[in-house]
């Protein structure tokens, strides 16, 4: 595999606020080759350099969980669009968000039957249509994949096969959407969302939801046996999903996860932290001040201290305003920017970026504010300029 691009020989950017770990200082960086060379204090601005005029100076953040990529193949309801050329978009639109890495979300598990509501096979054929992109240059961004191993499924253990350890799948999260529990406990909002989505009456929903319930008794301990065995041969990290319980988060413990995605409950959140499974929640409930499915607040987990990693979820832009936000509410905005940076690198193994430091990745972010809003100015990866 190639590099994801082609850095530029030296840059230097000056009269910058750098986020570092633990603290913001004024001062510049270098970066030759790819990475970082060097970094100094001071508002002086070195010979040469850029001058950022005060605004922040970042690592690029890394993206663990984005449906982005579902929106740009099928914008609309029944409406397809090339793949390609939606990867090209949904990357670019990445990069403009001050994102330098993600972990592209593809569903495997599929529903072929029933209930009139399905959901076809797509996961390899996107997944190669990805990586062909890369190979050739075509993307912006350092891409790995993030498998969403849906266990009320009929054809998980068929599409995980598929798969192997050459594919850069750095994620492989475990899915139950079985109504009545997890993130559709409460089961008219599970019915509000499948009905608009769809377009389906109430006697469907209700078949629908039998189909779902019998599926599960079916396939799901199998399934989810099955997806935890694929994440030890990808070598990827396991993750839960919609965690509301202290008793199901035993049972993700049990199953080695390292990564606990919206936790619904305070309970889950700290059964989580005793277990040492970092938290991540979503950026848009922290920007909308609650989440849309009515579970927990990810402010209050971050109250409580309990949450470790933002993850933009299905807005991208959501990202950066979120770790701004939560860096206001903490009184530490490198405090805040650790979420979307330094944490989701630590999580995942990616110990070449997610931080300013010499010899990591220049992978780099600067943005200033307006009316507290967040705007981006430039992004680099590996020195080279994105956006």
């Amino acid at each position: 595999m190639p590099k994801d691009t082609h850095p530029a020989a030296e840059t230097i950017l000056g009269n910058a606020r750098l986020v570092l770990s633990g603290e913001v200082v004024t001062g510049h960086l270098v970066i030759r080759d790819g990475t970082i060379a060097e970094i100094g204090t001071g508002a002086a601005l070195p010979r040469g350099a850029e001058d950022c005029g005060g605004d922040y100076l970042s690592p690029g953040m890394i993206e663990l969980h984005t449906d982005n990529i579902e929106r740009h193949i099928t914008p609309r309801p029944k409406v397809a669009w090339p793949h390609q050329a939606a990867i090209v978009a949904h990357d670019a639109e990445l990069a403009g968000c001050g994102i330098t890495t993600v972990f592209d979300a593809i569903r495997v598990g599929s529903i072929v039957s029933g209930a009139g509501v399905g959901y076809r096979r797509y996961a390899r054929s996107m997944a190669d249509e990805i990586l062909v992109m890369r190979a050739a240059g075509g993307l912006k961004i350092s891409h790995h994949l993030h498998l969403r191993a849906e266990t009320c499924s009929e054809t998980l253990l068929e599409e995980l096969a598929e798969f192997g350890p050459e594919d850069r799948v750095g994620i492989v999260s475990l899915m139950d959407h079985t109504p009545g529990q997890r993130q559709f406990t409460d089961i008219s909002k599970f019915e509000t969302y499948i009905r608009s989505k769809h377009g389906i009456g109430k006697d469907a929903f209700e078949d629908y939801v039998a189909f779902l319930s019998g599926l599960y008794e079916a396939h799901g301990a199998r399934h989810e046996a099955g997806a935890v065995a694929a994440a030890r041969r990808f070598g990827a990290v396991l993750a839960s999903h919609d965690d509301t319980t202290s008793a199901q988060v035993a049972v993700s413990r049990n199953h080695g996860a390292r990564l606990a995605e919206f936790p619904t409950t305070i309970a889950a959140a700290e059964a989580c932290r005793a277990a040492g499974i970092a938290v991540i929640m979503g950026a848009p409930n922290v920007v909308r001040g609650g989440s849309h499915s009515g579970n927990v607040s990810a402010m209050d987990l971050a109250d409580l201290g309990l949450l470790d990693i933002l993850s933009s979820d299905y807005v991208p832009a959501a990202l950066l305003l979120a770790a701004v936000h939560l860096g206001g509410a903490w009184g530490d905005m490198a405090r805040g920017l650790a979420t979307v940076t330094h944490a989701p690198a630590r999580a995942t193994g990616l110990d070449d970026r997610g931080a300013i430091a010499p010899g990591l990745r220049a992978d780099l972010l600067r943005f200033g504010l307006v009316s507290d809003v967040p705007v981006t100015r430039g992004v680099w990866v590996q020195g080279a300029r994105v956006a």
